[in-house]
């Protein structure tokens, strides 16, 4: 794109020296003479966009890039755990309590805590050991050949997740950082959707005549440039903006700050997950999501206990029976006042998580939850995480994933280009791209800017990491502009005026 100096304007109106011009394709032009709303709050929007895009960008290409790798784990998991994962279908397998019998020498000094019989013939039977020393939310499990009840290996787990799946989920949701690394993608998520929202109306409220509507949704060709960038940036925006809107969505349900809010407005509507109640004479679905622990967290090993006359098998049959399939979890139990849990864990759809609970001493099903009895809130929150993590619809959804990890980092890379674009290249030498140009929110009428500041208010209480950024951002705002303002006024006092220098 050729650049041209624009014509001087009359002194009445000329730019003042802190706002550079516009954008092009998205101006910042005045209201209409009739107060319109969109008029005035067009240049608003493009500076919160620009200021998200150019402040917020990294925490999103690092979510990204991390997320890319994410949506690989499971082949490479596959691959290199094949030999715990997998054994080969012979005969009738061995009872499962023999089974994990035979993991005692494996895991020393480990206590029993779940039994995961797998769906597939070939598929080895997980157990689950909670050790002293291990982090918190890990496990020792030991993996058995069903068929000769001989361990193929122990590693440390975190739920179903073994060591590099592990890695990659941590590594994408705290940088292995801990706690402390968990705000950097809350604040991805938090404001993705505000850059999502921003950029979609921005894209379609700019002016353009009919003939060209059709680059809403079509990239235009011509010569390399901002424009052609600016096209691709918003086109291809626009038809990724619904998997960016869900990934944000979803991101948020499990976060560490906005997910307790979203988690208490989810319990308030009654939508809280509920499960099996575990202990004896108590058939509610009030039970804690882990019901079967003991209170330090472990679960005994009923094979061993007197009143336990139900053994594992039979806790199996008795599932099925019920009408459980697929992968099984047995969460033995407690203590003598305590039943077997045996939930489904099937995440790909449809989605079955089913759990019953039984009394391990008559083998009487004291509990049933079903999946379908899920309120359903619950059951749309279940499937967006499930399909934020790619089990949902398996390979299908991994590699749906990865395109939008792949379209956000390219967003990015051409949002950064279009600022860089803009940059000064003539008389004031070449640096950084210019921002938008300011005292946009002054140009808002009050009707529109008031119940902004409200929902901005709410946002930020619900969302404290959308807040907190916004409040930086309108800090460095308003630093900018003393800045430039004290320089300018050192400038002009440096020149000074007409009649002073003729003295």
């Amino acid at each position: 794109m050729t650049e041209t100096t624009p014509a001087a304007s009359p002194p009445s109106r000329q730019r003042p020296a802190e706002e550079p011009a516009p954008a092009e394709g998205f101006t910042t032009s005045a209201p209409d003479d009739d107060g319109g709303s969109w008029s005035g709050l067009r240049p608003l929007l493009l500076r919160l966009h620009f200021y998200a895009g150019v402040l917020i960008g990294p925490f999103l290409l690092v979510a990204a890039l991390t997320g890319l790798l994410y949506t690989a784990a499971p082949q490479i998991e596959s691959v290199i755990y094949r030999h715990e994962l997998k054994g080969t279908p012979r005969g009738e397998p061995k009872p499962l309590a023999a089974q994990v019998d035979a993991t005692r020498e494996a895991v020393p000094g480990g206590r029993l805590v779940s039994v995961t019989r797998g769906a597939a013939a070939d598929d080895t039977t997980r157990v689950g050991f909670d050790v002293e020393g291990l982090p918190e939310g890990r496990t020792q499990t030991a993996f058995v050949d069903p068929y000769d009840a001989k361990v193929r290996g122990t590693l440390r787990t975190s739920g179903e997740w073994l060591p590099v799946r592990s890695w990659f989920d941590d590594l994408h949701r705290t940088l292995n950082l801990g706690e402390f690394g968990r705000n950097y993608i809350e604040i991805a998520a938090s404001w993705l959707w505000v850059e999502v929202l921003g950029g979609v109306a921005l894209w379609l409220g700019a002016p353009r005549s009919r003939e060209r509507l059709c680059g809403l949704f079509v990239p235009r060709r011509g010569p390399k440039g901002r424009r052609r960038t600016l096209s691709w940036h918003g086109a291809a925006g626009l038809w990724v903006s619904v998997g960016f809107l869900a990934l944000s969505a979803t991101g948020l349900t499990w976060s560490a700050h906005a997910g307790a809010t979203i988690g208490r407005i989810q319990d308030s509507l009654g939508g809280a997950t509920p499960s099996v109640s575990s202990p004896l004479g108590h058939g509610t679905h009030g039970g804690s999501a882990e019901a079967g622990a003991g209170a330090d967290g472990s679960a005994a090993d009923s094979s061993n206990s007197p009143a336990t006359k139900v053994d594992l098998d039979e806790a199996v049959r008795i599932a099925r029976a019920e009408g459980l399939r697929g992968k099984l979890v047995l969460t033995p139990p407690a203590d003598a006042g305590s039943a077997y849990v045996v939930r489904e864990n099937t995440r790909h759809w449809p989605e079955q998580q089913d759990s019953i609970a039984i009394d391990p001493a008559t083998g009487e099903v004291t509990d049933k939850l079903l999946f379908d009895d899920f309120p359903v809130l619950t059951k749309l929150t279940r499937w967006g995480i499930d399909a934020h993590m790619g089990l949902l619809f398996g390979l299908a959804n991994q590699m749906v994933l990865a395109l939008i990890a792949v379209a956000l980092i390219v967003m990015l890379f051409w949002g950064y280009r279009m600022w860089w674009l803009r940059r000064p290249t003539r008389a004031d030498g070449t640096r950084f791209g210019r921002p938008p140009a300011r005292g946009a929110w002054r140009r808002v009428p009050g009707r529109v800017m008031a119940p902004l500041v409200v929902v901005a208010a709410v946002l930020a209480y619900c969302l404290p990491l959308f807040g907190l950024p916004l409040a930086c951002f309108l800090l460095v705002d308003l630093t900018v502009a003393q800045a430039r303002r004290h320089e300018r006024t050192r400038t002009e006092a440096r020149a000074g005026t007409p009649k002073e220098t003729a003295r």
